[in-house]
C-alpha cells in the first residue's frame, strides 16, 4: 500500500527550512528565514508555538530537551524544549553556520561554517571545544555518529576522527562553489542509526554508500523519477531504510537491504526538498520546500512486515541457530521492540546504554542478510496512567519588552517612550527615545554592566542587570527629572540575589529578586518598605502609586501555568488583589500585564485574550478582546504596548510570522477595537447588548479617579452617560417591538429619570399602558431614592464652614449629672475631634496625655436626688442612623431626658440656594412640559412653581424629623435587637464614631 502524502501547509516564509521531530514523536519542530522556530502538535495544529531565535535560522536539532539553532548572527545558541527559554550561546563563527547536528548521547553538538571550520562543543561545557580545519570552501553539511563526517561547497566530503582531531580519508565528489547560496545541492549526508556501518552520501541524481572501517563505495541508490540532485538524505530509526529529497520535489524511499525503491512520491508543486525527519517510531516522515511549507508522509512500509517471507528462509535460519537458541533470540528481539515502544521518558535512558545498542543492532544486521526469515510480532503495549503531567513554570519577563536573547531588541516600548538594545560585536549599547521630546531629550547610553531589564516614565529611566561571575545584580536609575546635578543612583543587591523584575510608578521604584522578595525605592533612591511574594515572580508593572505583580501560586499540569495576581495602592496603603488566582486561558502562558492609561489593570496571554479587571464587579476579571481574532495569518501575532480606556483603544505592533516586531526598520503601530465576548454577537440584541455593557466597563475609570482624589473630564463622563442611556432607549424600544414588557420593565432599571420619563412616553404611544404604569412606578420609587441623598437646605448648612473636623455640632449642649460627678467639658462631642486620628484601638487611649481626653465606659449608679434636665440637640448628621442610636443610647445611659431633631447633611463642593437644588430635580419635568424652552425661559418657569410652593413643600425632600419619643423608642429597640451585646459592653464613643462613619 503506498504511502499516504497529507496536504502541505504553510510553516515559514520562503527560504530554507528546516524540520526534526522530538523525541517521542509528539511534536513537529520547525525552522525557517523568519527567524522562528515553530513547535506543531500535528499537522493541523492551527496555532503552534512560535520562538523567536534571530533574524534568521539556517539549522536546527533537538535532544535531550535541548533545541540548538544556528542563526543568521553566526552564532550557535540553545533552548530549552518545549519552553524555548535561551540557555546560552554554545559557539560562535566568523561567518554563518549552516548545519548542526548532535551525536548520540546528545552530549555534544557539531556545526559547520561558511568559514571553511567545523566545530565541536561539550553541551554542559562550551568551553570545551573542538576545531577541525581543511576544507577550502564553505561547509554544507555535517554528520556526526559515531564518527565525525562533513562536506563542503569544495566539492570535498571529510572523515574526522574526533580524539585527535585528524583527517581519516576525504572523498572529492561534489560540485565546487565559493557560496552556500550557488550550490545546486545543500549535500545532507546521514551515518546508518547505532552501528554507523553504512555513510550515506547524497551526489547529483545518487545515493552514495560507503562502508566503516574499509571507506569503500558499497553501492549506489537511483531511481529514475529524480531528475535533478539530490538534497537530502536521512536514515529511518531502524537502519533498514533511506530517504531522500531532490530539488525537483521528488521523494523517494529504498530498502537498503534489497536496493529497491519501496516508495515514491512527488511534491505537490515540484518545489525543492529542504529538510526530511524520520517519526523516532517510524511510520511517518515529515518534510519541507525551499517555499516555508511542511507536509507529512504517514503509513510508510506498513505493509513491509506482512511481505517477509517465513517458509522459504526458515531453514537456512533454522541451520545457523539451533531451537534453543532461536527462542532467546527472539525473546531478545522482544525486548527490543518492548523498549521501542516505551514511555518517552524513558527512550533517552536506553540510547544511552550503547553497547546495548550496538548488540541488538548487530542481530537485526545479521537477520537483514539471512532474508528477514523471523518476523517479530508487535505487541501492544498495556495503557499505563502516569498521572498529570506537571507543566514547566514561565520564566519571569518584562512587559513590552522583547526577549533578552535577541542582539537588537526592545527593553521597553510604552506610552512616555521607546527604550532600545544594540548588543553586537561592534556595540554594546542602549537609546532611550521620548515620544514627547518636552519630556527631556534622547539618551545614548553604554551597556557596561550588560542591563537586560528596563522600564521608562515620565520621571526616570530604570534599568537592571542580572548576576554574573564578575558582578552582583545591579539596579541602576537616571532620574533626569530631578534638579540635582548627579541625576544618577545605583543599588547592589545583596550577595546571592538577583533581580527578575523591575517596574517604575509615580515617585517609586520596585524590584523583584529571585529571593521572592520586591523592594521598593523612593524615585531619589531611598529603601523604602520590602515584602515577600508567596511565589517566584513572573512579571511586575506600575502604574501611579499603584503595584501589579504576577506570581506563580504553585505547579501547574496538563499546560496549564497556575498563576497569582497581587495588587496594591501604596497611597492608600491597602492591598487590592492578595494573590487571587489570574485566570489566563486553558494551556496557555502569560504575555503581558499591565495598567490601562487610565490606571486599571489588564493582562493578556499567549491565546491571544486580553482581559481587564472590573472593580464595580469586586475586581473580577473581564475578557475585552481577542487579538487572534485580529491576525490574517496563523503564525501572526499582535504585540501589545498599551491600553486606552477613553477612547477605547488596544495599541498593538504587528508582527508578520512571529511574536515580536524587530527593532529596524521602526514598526508602525495598529489600533485594535474591543470586543466583549457576548451572545449571539450577530444579532442587533446581542450587538447593542455588548456595546452597552462595554461602554459601562470602560467608563467605571471615572468614579475610580474621582474617589481617589483626580480630577475628571465632566463633559466626558457626561457624554459617556449620554451614550449609555441612547442604547438603553434602543434596547428598550426593540423589547417594546418583541413584546417583551418584562425585559423592558428589567431595562428601566439602569434608565436616568429623564430617560425613563421618555421610555414611559414611547410606552404609551405604543399604547403599551399597564408597561407605562409599571415604569411610572419605578420612576416614583427612583424618585424617592434621590430624595433621601439629597442636601438641605443653605440654611442648615450654613454652620459646615465653622470647621469639617467636628463631626457633630451642638446648638445647646449643656447637661446635668448628679451632685457628686467631676465637671465635664461644655461640648462632649467637640472632644472626639481631640483623639489622635493615629489611634488604632481602644489600647491606644488607656494612657493620658495632656489636653487629651480618655473616653471610658460608665456604668450606670444609683444618685440620691438626681436631677433630670431635657437636652436640646441639634445634630449635624454624618454617620449612619445606626450609629446615632448608639450615641443616643449613650446619652441616655448617663440619665439625660433627651428631646432630639436629627438633620442629614451632604458635603458639597459649592454651596446651591434652595431653588437651585429644587430646579435640578424638577427640570427634566419642566422640559418634558415645554420641551421648546430655552435656558433662561427653563428658570422663569421654574422660579414661578417655586413661589406656589409651601415652606414645608420645599423642605420635605431635604428634612428628615424625628420628634416623637415614641418613634425613637421604637427605633431604639430594633437597633438594640441586633447590637444588643455591643450596648452591653458600653462601647466608647471613639470607636462608635469609626463604626458609624460613611
Amino acid at each position: 500500500m503506498p504511502a499516504e502524502k497529507k496536504p502541505m501547509r504553510y510553516a515559514h516564509p520562503d527560504g530554507y527550512t528546516g524540520v526534526c521531530y522530538c523525541e517521542s514523536g509528539r511534536f513537529i519542530v520547525t525552522a525557517g528565514s523568519d527567524g522562528d522556530v515553530r513547535i506543531w502538535e500535528s499537522l493541523d495544529d492551527d496555532d503552534p508555538k512560535s520562538i523567536n531565535m534571530g533574524e534568521k535560522v539556517y539549522s536546527v536539532a533537538l535532544k535531550n530537551g535541548m533545541l540548538v539553532t544556528t542563526v543568521s548572527n553566526n552564532i550557535v545558541q540553545v533552548h530549552s524544549f518545549p519552553e524555548g527559554t535561551p540557555d546560552g550561546i554554545l559557539t560562535r563563527f566568523t561567518a554563518e553556520a549552516n548545519h548542526v547536528v548532535f551525536n548520540n548521547s546528545g552530549t555534544q553538538v557539531a556545526a559547520g561554517s561558511s568559514d571553511f571550520m567545523v566545530k565541536i562543543i561539550d553541551i554542559s561545557d562550551n568551553s570545551q571545544q573542538k576545531t577541525f580545519r581543511g576544507h577550502s570552501g564553505p561547509v554544507l553539511s555535517v554528520a556526526f555518529d559515531p564518527e565525525n563526517a562533513s562536506s563542503s561547497c569544495d566539492g570535498s566530503v571529510f572523515v574526522w576522527k574526533i580524539a585527535d582531531q585528524t583527517r581519516v580519508i576525504n572523498w572529492l565528489l561534489l560540485n565546487k562553489h565559493n557560496d552556500v547560496s550557488l550550490t545546486s545541492s545543500i549535500c545532507r549526508l546521514d551515518w546508518q542509526p547505532k552501528t554507523g556501518m553504512l555513510l550515506a552520501i547524497p551526489v547529483d541524481q545518487t545515493v552514495k554508500l560507503y562502508e566503516r572501517e574499509t571507506w569503500q563505495n558499497s553501492f549506489d541508490l537511483s531511481d529514475n523519477s529524480i531528475t535533478k540532485p539530490i538534497n537530502i538524505v536521512s536514515w529511518s530509526p531502524c537502519g533498514r531504510y533511506l530517504a531522500a529529497g531532490s530539488a525537483d520535489g521528488s521523494m523517494v524511499v529504498w530498502n537498503v537491504t534489497t536496493k529497491e525503491c519501496v516508495e515514491r512520491l512527488q511534491h505537490e508543486k515540484a518545489f525543492k526538498i529542504s529538510a526530511m525527519a524520520w517519526h523516532p517510531k517510524g511510520g511517518k516522515i515529515a518534510y519541507t520546500d525551499c517555499e516555508g511549507n511542511l507536509g507529512l508522509l504517514e503509513d510508510i512500509l506498513v505493509d513491509s512486515g506482512n511481505k517477509k517471507p517465513t517458509s522459504s528462509a526458515a531453514p537456512s535460519f533454522d541451520e545457523l541457530f539451533d531451537e534453543d537458541d532461536n527462542d532467546l533470540l527472539t525473546k531478545d528481539a522482544q525486548d527490543h521492540v518492548n523498549l521501542s515502544q516505551s514511555s518517552p521518558t524513558r527512550q533517552p535512558l536506553m540510547d544511552d546504554d550503547e553497547d546495548d545498542g550496538d548488540s541488538v543492532a548487530l542481530i537485526e544486521d545479521q537477520t537483514d542478510d539471512g532474508d528477514q526469515a523471523v518476523s517479530v510480532p508487535t505487541v501492544p503495549e498495556p495503557v499505563r496512567y502516569l498521572g498529570p503531567v506537571p507543566t514547566p513554570q514561565q520564566k519571569p519577563f518584562q512587559p513590552c519588552s522583547t526577549p533578552s536573547h535577541l542582539m537588537h531588541r526592545f527593553m521597553m516600548w510604552n506610552s512616555v517612550g521607546i527604550i532600545r538594545c544594540y548588543n553586537d560585536v561592534q556595540d554594546n549599547a542602549i537609546d532611550v527615545e521620548f515620544h514627547d521630546t518636552s519630556v527631556h531629550h534622547a539618551m545614548h547610553l553604554s551597556n557596561v554592566l550588560n542591563h537586560t531589564m528596563a522600564d521608562l516614565s515620565q520621571e526616570a529611566v530604570l534599568l537592571a542587570c542580572e548576576k554574573s561571575d564578575e558582578l552582583p545584580s545591579t539596579l541602576q536609575c537616571i532620574h533626569f527629572s530631578s534638579t540635582d546635578a548627579n541625576k544618577e543612583w545605583m543599588m547592589v543587591m545583596p550577595k546571592g540575589e538577583n533581580i527578575q523584575a523591575v517596574c517604575l510608578g509615580k515617585g517609586w521604584a520596585a524590584v523583584s529578586t529571585d529571593a521572592q522578595i520586591i523592594r521598593i525605592f523612593s524615585i531619589g533612591g531611598v529603601q523604602k518598605e520590602i515584602f515577600s511574594l508567596a511565589g517566584p515572580v513572573v512579571s511586575m508593572t506600575g502604574h501611579g502609586q499603584q503595584l501589579l505583580v504576577s506570581h506563580h501560586r504553585g505547579i501547574g499540569f496538563d499546560g496549564d501555568q497556575c498563576l497569582g495576581i497581587q495588587l496594591m495602592e501604596f497611597g492608600k496603603s491597602k492591598q487590592i488583589l492578595q494573590g487571587v488566582a489570574l485566570p489566563i486561558t486553558r494551556k496557555s502562558y502569560l504575555t503581558w500585564q499591565g495598567f490601562s492609561a487610565e490606571g486599571t489593570p489588564a493582562f493578556s496571554d499567549s491565546e491571544g485574550t486580553v482581559q481587564m479587571m472590573n472593580r464595580a464587579l469586586g475586581n473580577t476579571w473581564v475578557p475585552v478582546c481577542n487579538i487572534r481574532d485580529h491576525c490574517k495569518g496563523k503564525s501572526d501575532h499582535y504585540w501589545i504596548i498599551g491600553i486606552h480606556e477613553n477612547p477605547q483603544q488596544l495599541r498593538c505592533i504587528p508582527c508578520k510570522g512571529s511574536r515580536f516586531p524587530p527593532t529596524l526598520p521602526r514598526p508602525a503601530v495598529a489600533i485594535l477595537p474591543f470586543k466583549l465576548p457576548y451572545c449571539q454577537i450577530d444579532s442587533e440584541k446581542g450587538q447593542m447588548e455588548e456595546h452597552f455593557w462595554r461602554s459601562v466597563l470602560f467608563h467605571k475609570h471615572f468614579d475610580y479617579l474621582e474617589a481617589s482624589g483626580y480630577e475628571i473630564d465632566e463633559a466626558a463622563k457626561g457624554q459617556a452617560l449620554k451614550e449609555q442611556q441612547e442604547l438603553l432607549m434602543k434596547m428598550f424600544a426593540l423589547s417594546c417591538k418583541l413584546e417583551r414588557e418584562f425585559r423592558c420593565e428589567e431595562l428601566s432599571a439602569f434608565m436616568t429619570q429623564n430617560v425613563l420619563s421618555l421610555a414611559i412616553k414611547y410606552a404609551s404611544r405604543s399604547k403599551r399602558l399597564n408597561l407605562a404604569q409599571r415604569l411610572s412606578y419605578v420612576a416614583q420609587e427612583k424618585a424617592a431614592e434621590l430624595m433621601n441623598v439629597q442636601e438641605v437646605e443653605e440654611d442648615l448648612r450654613a454652620g459646615m464652614s465653622a470647621g469639617y473636623s467636628n463631626f457633630f455640632v451642638m446648638s445647646a449642649a449643656t447637661f446635668s449629672t448628679s451632685a457628686g460627678s467631676h465637671a465635664r467639658n461644655a461640648n462632649i462631642l467637640d472632644n472626639m475631634s481631640k483623639v489622635s486620628k493615629k489611634s488604632t484601638g481602644i489600647g491606644n487611649q488607656s494612657t493620658n496625655k495632656p489636653g487629651s481626653l480618655v473616653l471610658k465606659p460608665l456604668a450606670p449608679k444609683r444618685k440620691a436626688k438626681q436631677v433630670l434636665k431635657p437636652i436640646k440637640l441639634s445634630l449635624k448628621f454624618m454617620f449612619s442612623f445606626s450609629c446615632w442610636i448608639i450615641i443616643a443610647h449613650h446619652l441616655m445611659a448617663r440619665n439625660c431626658k433627651i428631646q432630639f431633631v436629627i438633620k442629614l447633611y451632604v458635603f458639597r463642593k459649592r454651596p446651591k440656594t434652595g431653588y437651585q437644588l429644587w430646579l435640578e430635580d424638577n427640570r427634566s419635568a419642566i422640559l418634558t412640559d415645554n420641551p421648546d424652552l430655552e435656558e433662561q425661559e427653563i428658570i422663569k418657569e421654574g422660579m414661578n412653581r417655586f413661589r406656589v410652593l409651601t415652606s414645608e413643600e420645599r423642605m420635605e425632600p431635604y428634612l428628615c424629623k424625628f420628634s416623637s419619643i415614641d418613634l425613637y423608642l421604637r427605633e431604639l429597640m430594633k437597633f438594640l435587637d441586633k447590637h444588643g451585646k455591643q450596648m452591653q459592653k458600653h462601647t466608647s464613643l471613639y470607636s462608635l464614631q469609626n463604626e458609624g462613619n460613611l
